[in-house]
């Protein structure tokens, strides 16, 4: 028994490691690309410049609005008001993106969480990546996922809406089978786990060509 959970542990602390690399990289290239932006900021000045002192107010306006174009795919897509979530949904937001998925994310949470960092990214990150997972066997006309993110009294409410390839899932012990090949499904059994040890309620659904995911944790919301 010992050596069972010696090993369970280990994996545990393995997944746990990998999720906080991934997400930690994608964070990172989002802000590569901010820093790309101010890197050319001095060169789009020169240009308007050159632009305005020609007298050329069309290419003016012209530059300015492939600028705004550029700014908004690097901007933060989504400001819940909780730091770590933003640095979460907006990773992976950019990440769907760059994959041709488009996201639609309403989220107001609390700035502090009785929830940890790591359970956060654990719950939120695989959600999002089933959902990425899940999209790219779509075409892209039909690609879609949805998130609903906010406090429903004193507990905070997740919910993860994503299409499927035109057929109800099916259950599997109880279980909606991850598609996603061998030690994939760690991440699934990591979501319980989380929401039985924080005393939360998650139900799995999928109806007409769309699977959803719905989460309840309570909290102990610090003013």
């Amino acid at each position: 028994m010992k050596l069972f959970s010696k090993k369970i542990n280990r994996q545990l602390d393995a997944y746990q490691q990998e999720l906080m690399e991934t997400h930690y990289a994608e964070v990172e290239n989002m802000y590569r690309q901010m820093r790309g932006w101010r890197h050319d900021y001095r060169n789009h000045i020169q240009t308007m410049k050159a632009y305005a002192a020609a007298g050329d107010l069309e290419a003016v306006r012209r530059y300015l609005d492939e600028l705004d174009a550029d700014l908004t795919s690097v901007e933060p897509v989504i400001k819940t008001g909780n730091p770590m979530t933003d640095a979460i949904l907006n990773s992976k937001i950019s990440l769907a993106r760059s994959k041709n998925i488009p996201v639609r994310a309403d989220a107001h949470i609390p700035y502090r969480l009785q929830l940890s960092e790591i359970d956060l990214c654990c719950i939120i990150g695989n959600l999002f990546d089933n959902a990425i997972e899940a999209s790219l066997k779509l075409p892209e006309s039909e690609r879609m996922i949805r998130i609903y993110m906010d406090m429903k009294g004193t507990q905070l409410y997740i919910s993860f809406t994503n299409f499927t390839a035109g057929k109800k899932l099916v259950r599997r012990n109880g279980r909606f089978a991850s598609t996603k090949g061998t030690g994939h499904g760690f991440g699934l059994r990591r979501i319980d786990a989380i929401v039985e040890r924080l005393g939360g309620y998650i139900s799995r659904g999928s109806e007409d060509g769309a699977f959803t995911t719905e989460i309840l944790l309570p909290q102990n919301i610090a003013e």
